[in-house]
């Protein structure tokens, strides 16, 4: 056991929960499942609550009212009669709160048509207290749940959530705060906190590195900051003209900070830096960066992640990196700071970590690393990657390729030209559109708001064994690729650490979680146009049904379901 994991077992049956960022995993197995196994009850206990209360199921084994019930998709129906026929499942608590959760899980038997019956029975506690590393390091995600069943049940399916155009956002009006909270999650909840410090406190400034940048209420808070801001905003491609959302910003800045603090450039390419540093009288004390863009569709959208940072050291590399963007972006890839990697090294407890800045004459700098930690990897690779699919060649491209040759256990999740991309662990693909269920929601599904034009997933991370000591995360805004990491103004971090890793491993299973379902309805209907989607249902036992159990697939030797099986339980 340690402090973001925990297991037990009793009889043959498994259960082991891992903590992620407000939110925990299990994973559960079963020696010799029964043949009348019909899935597993989970009920689970909040810190500030004395009685177990089962999580729901959005699927039943029959719909008695297909008009209401099946239609609205709500989570209508208890584990306890309505078990979960999978070996994982993610908590995603709505109201998180600090402290222990305890989960009490409970395999579920149909002996007889109609009847479940509890079976053998396991209890585990795991705290999920939100801060990662209290002190020195917090991880956030945003929700990336515009387009989803439960964005639906809270806020029904053609929000007016983000402006049609990316240039409208500062004069946009937000009509439901609630919404914005939700959906901007913990990274909302990071960004806002180093930005609300900094406001009320004259001791502190912000160095602002941004490139996307339309949210009104954070440009209003770096705004109230006056002359203790100093900001490089890009100014390639869109961001160029006067009308774009970026150029008003930096007008508005220049009147509130001083035109002298305020610096529209870029690099070769772009600048690309998400990154708030936070300066205590002058010097660097803390940092933010990671893949989030400051826009509507960064936090509230996309897919993304934050890291904050409480080091001077690393708050110095990114306040150095700042000066020069500043000063001489032109040069950057002749700066120490451009060529070679550098160590954070943390105190006791605490994760090193291992900053490379781009742009660099050779993307092989931080690149080949990334490469070496896959084909390195002896237990599985979980990875989301924003623009791989215009990643031709290169370190990142080719290790990934050898990925889907080898027989390791991994999941990846991608953009594609036309959606989304889902690397399955059979190594398999499937292409989604976010869209879909709008058009073809099967029953109990509803209808989903697609979440507007453009692309959804956004993070740039690689975990390599994250159940193992040798666990790394490879994350920052860098796109991995060699035409960005030689023309990008750009970071990536590289962490040794199981529990980050974890945090990192499960948010990269939630959205092959999320997509999975979309992929498999999609390409059924692709083998048979002709057939609408017809009610989801859980199966029955064979000896009731006639139809192979629903965990045979877990089963059979080598398969991918079954590494996924043993590896979450173990």
């Amino acid at each position: 056991m340690s402090d973001f994991s925990a297991q037990d077992e009793k009889d043959g049956f498994k259960l082991k929960l891992w903590r992620g960022e407000r939110m925990c995993l299990l994973g559960l197995d079963v020696a010799q499942p029964e043949d009348d196994l019909a899935g597993f009850a989970i009920e689970v206990q909040a810190p500030d609550s004395n009685e177990f209360k089962p999580l729901p199921n959005r699927l039943n084994f029959s719909y008695d009212k297909p008009t209401h019930e099946a239609v609205t998709g709500a989570r209508l129906y208890s584990s306890l009669e309505a078990p979960f026929q999978r070996f994982r499942w993610i908590d995603f608590p709505a109201e998180q709160q600090p402290g222990e959760y305890r989960y009490r899980v409970t395999k579920m038997h149909m002996p007889q048509d109609g009847k479940l019956v509890a079976g053998s029975q396991l209890t585990l506690g795991l705290s999920l207290d939100p801060v990662t590393y209290a002190d020195f390091l917090d991880v956030g995600f945003t929700r990336n749940f515009a387009s989803s069943q439960a964005f639906s049940d809270r806020y029904g399916t053609k929000p007016q959530l983000i402006p049609a155009q990316a240039d409208d956002g500062l004069a946009f009006h937000k009509t439901d705060a609630d919404a914005y909270t939700w959906l901007g999650f913990e990274a909302l909840e990071l960004i806002k906190g180093v930005l609300d410090e900094a406001v009320a406190n004259t001791d502190l400034s912000i160095e602002l590195l941004a490139y996307d940048l339309n949210e009104p209420d954070l440009v209003a808070r770096l705004a109230d900051l006056g002359p203790r801001l100093r900001a490089v905003i890009d100014d390639s491609g869109s961001h160029a003209p006067a009308h774009s959302a970026e150029s008003q910003a930096a007008a508005r800045f220049a009147a509130s900070a001083g035109a002298g603090n305020v610096r529209r450039t870029h690099f070769q390419g772009l600048q690309h830096h998400k990154v708030l540093i936070v300066k205590r009288k002058g010097t660097p004390e803390k940092v933010l960066f990671g893949s989030t863009n400051f826009s509507f569709r960064g936090l509230y959208i996309q897919a993304n992640n934050v890291i904050v940072v409480q080091s001077p050291a690393a708050a110095a590399l990114f306040a150095n990196v700042f000066e020069q963007a500043f000063s001489n972006p032109a040069g950057f890839a002749n700066n120490p700071l451009a060529l070679q990697w550098h160590l954070v090294q943390a105190a006791p407890g605490q994760p090193s970590l291992q900053f490379c800045f781009s742009p660099h004459r050779d993307s092989g700098l931080s690149l080949n690393p990334l490469a070496a930690a896959i084909d390195q990897a002896s237990s599985s690779v979980l990875y989301s990657i924003a623009f791989l699919n215009q990643i031709k060649t290169g370190p990142t491209r080719e290790a990934l390729d050898r990925l889907m040759d080898s027989p390791l256990f991994s999941y990846g999740v991608v953009n594609s030209d036309t959606g989304l991309i889902v690397n399955k662990p059979d190594h398999t693909q499937g292409v989604v559109d976010f869209a879909y269920l709008s058009a073809k929601a099967p029953e109990p599904f509803k209808s989903e708001w697609s979440g507007g034009a453009g692309i959804h997933i956004h993070h740039k991370f690689v975990v390599t064994d994250f159940n193992l000591p040798t666990a790394r995360v490879f994350t920052g805004s860098s796109n991995l690729s060699p035409s960005g990491e030689e023309g990008n103004g750009d970071n990536l971090v590289m962490i040794q650490d199981q529990r980050i890793a974890t945090s990192y491993a499960i948010e990269a299973l939630r959205m092959f979680d999320h997509l999975h379902f979309r992929t498999a309805m999609q390409q059924a209907l692709a083998n048979n146009p002709q057939t609408a989607p017809k009610a989801l249902t859980l199966r029955k036992p064979t000896a009731i049904s006639g139809q192979p159990a629903w965990f045979a697939d877990f089963y059979a030797a080598d398969s991918q379901k079954a590494k996924d099986r043993q590896l979450f339980s173990s």
